[in-house]
């Protein structure tokens, strides 16, 4: 088997995705922008070879890689990037090179494209937010009049909060239409709930092969607000998630992938929408979740998701049980300038024992994921409320 994998060193923990898919005797060809003496000694391992380009943004120059590994090595499997930035260039390539284990060209946009994500809710029966297209302030003041202040606005096409705000009152919209973005932007109604994610892992039958569940603070107002990030992934997912989660993955029809998708969980009863603790469907991610959020899978579940993942490529199944150790893995950051209770040796000396991970993030991660993080394995909720608290407080 032929794996073509873009732009494997990052994130920088997805190179094991390439080793275990390595282990599993794939061929692993990596494309990518940096160049191979820059590649740390586990992203190089994997790779049987690497193809380096100008730029990852020049389709031309990615297409020619393709094309030398076809001719080298013979007819490519897949093709993935499992980054949400690349999914679009990915199904132009399989179609280009008629591979078949993705989506193609002519389905790209109903994962990528806010509004037409919305058609499929839609068409599931999986409830969402109204939502407008952006053109005129007096289309959108119709929709105002439709469903009350406040409104989110954010680009139809856009990965995480950047350049997302809450528009409060007619103030805040006439000041969003004087300086109205250069790029298609969606209007939806504001929903009051907590973010929570259905991640999964499924085969070509769109059959889960592994489940999990994240929740998440409003992630606009990290951003937005300049707030501490903090996160947790749960050791099981309750069964409305659960079967909304497999609904949607059955409604875009996009097997053999990993998955994260995005849910509100409601805080409050919202009309047409359901009773406080409903899930209402915020948008779908056709990659694995960013950062460490797959290792956190891997410590709250006892698993190894890059091999869980690795075997459907392969096998078409799961070949790992499911272990019955089940924790809370929890993620809790800091950022400069905010003051804080205990130091860094107070965290250390009384969660050292559950610390999982601990480190300095990369600088282009900081207004989102902190400077500092720290990571924790912890058997009960409240252990983990407390453990956000300390590190934070």
């Amino acid at each position: 088997m032929n794996f073509i994998f873009i732009s494997p060193n990052f994130p920088r923990t997805y190179w094991n995705f390439a080793d275990r898919l390595r282990q599993n005797g794939a061929n692993v060809l990596g494309i990518g922008d940096a160049s191979y003496d820059e590649l740390a000694p586990e992203q190089k391992a994997p790779l049987t070879e690497y193809y380096k380009v100008d730029s990852l943004e020049d389709y031309d120059q990615v297409y020619r890689a393709v094309a030398f590994f076809a001719f080298k090595y013979g007819k490519i499997d897949w093709i993935e990037s499992l980054n949400e930035y690349w999914l679009e260039q990915d199904a132009q390539l399989r179609t280009d090179f008629n591979v078949t284990t993705g989506i193609q060209a002519d389905r790209i946009g109903f994962i990528k494209e806010k509004a037409l994500m919305k058609q499929k809710y839609i068409e599931g029966g999986i409830p969402t937010a109204r939502q407008h297209f952006v053109s005129t302030k007096e289309a959108a003041r119709e929709f105002i009049a439709l469903v009350g202040y406040p409104v989110i606005v954010k680009p139809n096409i856009g990965v995480g909060a950047h350049d997302t705000w809450k528009l409060e009152n007619d103030a805040d919209l006439d000041m969003f239409y004087d300086d109205l973005p250069p790029v298609p932007y969606v209007m939806e109604e504001f929903v009051e709930g907590d973010i929570v994610s259905y991640d999964g892992i499924f085969d070509s039958h769109c059959e889960p092969l592994f489940e999990n569940m994240n929740v998440f603070p409003p992630i606009m107002d990290v951003v937005n607000e300049n707030r501490d990030l903090n996160y947790y992934t749960c050791p099981d997912v309750v069964k409305e998630l659960r079967d909304l989660g497999r609904r949607t993955v059955k409604v875009f029809n996009v097997g053999s992938r990993f998955v994260h998708l995005e849910f509100f969980r409601l805080t409050k009863p919202h009309k047409g929408l359901g009773e406080k603790g409903a899930y209402v469907g915020l948008e779908v991610n056709m990659r694995p979740p960013g950062g460490y959020t797959p290792d956190m899978m891997n410590f709250a579940h006892s698993t190894d998701v890059y091999k869980i993942y690795a075997d459907m490529v392969c096998f078409d199944e799961r070949r790992l049980p499911v272990s019955k150790d089940q924790y809370y893995c929890t993620y809790a950051s800091r950022k400069d300038g905010n003051r804080y209770s205990h130091t860094h040796e107070e965290i250390m000396e009384r969660y050292g024992a559950d610390m999982v991970m601990q480190e300095e993030m990369p600088e282009i991660s900081w207004a989102t994921m902190g400077r500092y993080m720290y990571t924790a394995r912890l058997k009960t909720y409240r252990e983990a409320r407390a453990f956000i608290k300390f590190v934070q407080g």
